[in-house]
């Protein structure tokens, strides 16, 4: 046999092995698969009305009346790099953990979870608080559409996306004004930040929302990482190797897509054991995340903030539209929200 004709049997043999392991890997990812952190009684809730439901969920700060905009998630974020560091203290460090279309009336499974991230942040003093998406609060008309690029937008900027162009997805933002991911470093109060996705709209395709912000970081030097993974294990996988690095990224912005997969395949709502599957996956990497934050050798010379929050709700297979369901969001911190 000559030799080019053995060199195209090894390459086609090995597109077939890399092939089916990627398929294989997406077939797995895109299929449902019982959580083993699933507990009796997730598949047989009680349905509740969703505005009785939100009334009386557990941990919530405040009613949903009262609920906080989403862009105070900017705001926290920014208090808490300019504040003084706290007596023994010497680096602020900052983490978001996006629970992509997690809608708020999951924070009712939390009280039989087997490992909950919602619940360790609470009670290492923080507090969960009802916020809301789509630029208003219900039942007044939503401006914004409840969709992730101006959701997570929002929280980066501190202003509703619509005021700078960013209304909805493949929209890709103009560098001014900045997003926390660059204003931060440039302004000197972090040495580097990171932003952790597998969904490739937010940076990796010529209409992503940040991509200008990428090409910007890369021109002019900004220490700021965009990665993307193929899915939510390798977004964990990336986030806690930075975490695991002794310099690790001052502020790192994540999200992980268990939770909206799941609704735009089966319908977001907990009645759906899919989709109750898909928060307790997100919850048990969110578990993952925190205690690698809290087991570096470091943790307690730096003053952590960690957040948890979603961009939106859903309603039915979808989002993007006015329904409570999908404007009712929630931001939970390891330090207090509120004011007393």
């Amino acid at each position: 046999m000559k030799k080019s004709v053995k060199i195209i049997i090894a390459v086609i043999a090995c597109v077939l092995v890399i092939g089916g392991v990627i398929g294989g890997y997406v077939g797995y990812e895109l299929t449902y698969h019982p959580s083993k952190w699933l507990v009796e009684g997730d598949d047989a809730l009680e349905d509740i009305p969703y505005e009785e439901e939100v009334e009386n969920l557990p941990l919530m700060a405040n009613t949903w009346q009262e609920a906080l905009p989403q862009t105070e998630i900017y705001t926290l974020i920014k208090n808490h790099f300019d504040a003084p560091l706290p007596e023994g203290k010497t680096e602020k460090k900052a983490i978001v953990i996006g629970y992509d279309g997690c809608r708020v009336d999951t924070f009712r499974l939390i009280e039989t979870s087997k490992r909950s991230a919602i619940k360790t942040l609470v009670d290492m003093g923080g507090q969960a608080v009802f916020s809301y998406a789509g630029g208003v609060m219900y039942p007044e008309e939503n401006i914004q559409a409840t969709s992730t690029a101006p959701g997570w937008c929002s929280m980066l900027i501190g202003r509703w996306a619509n005021e700078i162009g960013v209304t909805n997805n493949g929209q890709p933002k103009p560098v001014e004004p900045k997003t926390l991911l660059l204003s931060l470093v440039e302004e000197g109060k972090a040495d580097k930040s990171a932003f952790y996705v597998s969904w490739d709209g937010h940076f990796s395709k010529k209409d992503a929302t940040y991509i200008n912000e990428k090409h910007y970081a890369k021109d002019n030097g900004v220490n700021t990482v965009f990665r993307r993974a193929l899915f939510d294990p390798g977004t964990k996988f990336n986030i806690i190797s930075d975490l695991k690095k002794e310099d690790c990224s001052d502020f790192i912005f994540s999200t992980l897509e268990y939770t909206d997969h799941e609704g735009h395949s089966t319908g977001f709502t907990p009645m759906n054991i899919k989709y109750v599957s898909a928060f307790r996956n997100a919850e048990d990497a969110g578990m993952d995340i925190i205690e690698t934050v809290t087991a570096r050798k470091t943790y307690d010379t730096e003053d952590w903030l960690i957040l948890i929050t979603t961009d939106h709700g859903g309603y039915g297979g979808g989002h993007g539209g006015p329904t409570f369901e999908e404007r009712m969001t929630f931001i939970v911190s390891n330090k207090p929200i509120l004011q007393k």
